[in-house]
């Protein structure tokens, strides 16, 4: 009974349908290199790629300003301030003199 279902599993994976792949056959083709990119020996610029890189170069000049120039939110900043006007209406001075 071994015997059969070992020679019945090594028909199988011997079958030609299975041993066969990869399919397409022949060697492989390929461009051979030229040395140029793309094919092309001079570079020909496209009419859309002006507006693209005066695009993006500007709305990162904007977006950097915009960043630069943005309002302090942060927690920290906030709690100083709230601190320094609690602590003057306190009467504590904030300020130390200098002690020769």
């Amino acid at each position: 009974m071994l015997a059969r279902a070992l020679a019945r599993s090594s028909r199988l994976t011997t079958r030609p349908t299975l041993m066969r792949r990869g399919g397409g056959g022949g060697t492989p083709s390929w461009n051979e290199p030229g040395g140029y990119l793309f094919s092309e020996k001079t570079r020909v610029k496209e009419e859309w790629e002006s507006i693209y890189y005066w695009g993006m170069g500007g709305g990162f000049v904007l977006m950097g300003l915009a960043l630069y120039y943005k309002p302090d939110t942060s927690v920290t900043t906030w709690a100083t301030k709230e601190a320094e006007k609690q602590l003057k209406e306190k009467g504590i001075k904030l300020d130390f003199e200098k002690t020769a």
